[in-house]
């Protein structure tokens, strides 16, 4: 599994503002309901609850909202790049502009840890990241997130 099996090139958002994090849960509940074909509500719902049990703000500008939702038939991913970062409630109190949300199907806890540890791992690369915040094109974000380098070393 990579990150171009979970994210089709339609599920990048660039070019994002929102005054907030509730705001930008909203932009990736559009997203994912546009292109996954799932209620938007439900999605937010989700990711809603989530950060209730903890902020999914990793650290270095990124954040990996995620939620289980019913209709999926296996993990998908949602990617959105802010104009200005928002507070997030993040491990090193800094603000996220970088999330890399990931939507699992409520019975996939084994697919949905694995994508979970593969996108935390990924993210934590500073050139990657760097990468992500230059790319002039959502299909150059793409291809930056489903070309990701063979080695998975933490």
């Amino acid at each position: 599994m990579t990150i171009g099996d979970l994210l089709d090139p339609g599920a990048v958002a660039l070019r994002v503002s929102a005054p907030g994090k509730r705001q930008v849960l909203g932009v990736i509940a559009d997203v994912a309901a546009r292109v996954l074909g799932v209620n938007s509500n439900t999605v937010l719902e989700g990711l809603i609850e989530r950060e209730a049990a903890g902020s999914t703000g990793v650290g270095q500008g990124v954040a990996i909202p995620h939620a289980r939702i019913d209709g999926l038939d296996r993990v998908r991913a949602v990617f959105v790049r802010l104009e200005t970062p928002v507070a997030f409630d993040a491990v090193d109190d800094k603000p996220v502009d970088l999330l890399l949300a990931l939507f699992a199907p409520s019975d996939a806890s084994a697919q949905h840890l694995r994508a979970l540890a593969r996108v935390s791992r990924m993210m934590r690369q500073p050139e990657l990241r760097e990468h992500l915040r230059q790319a002039r094109s959502a299909d150059a974000v793409h291809v930056l997130l489903a070309h990701e380098p063979t080695s998975t070393a933490a």
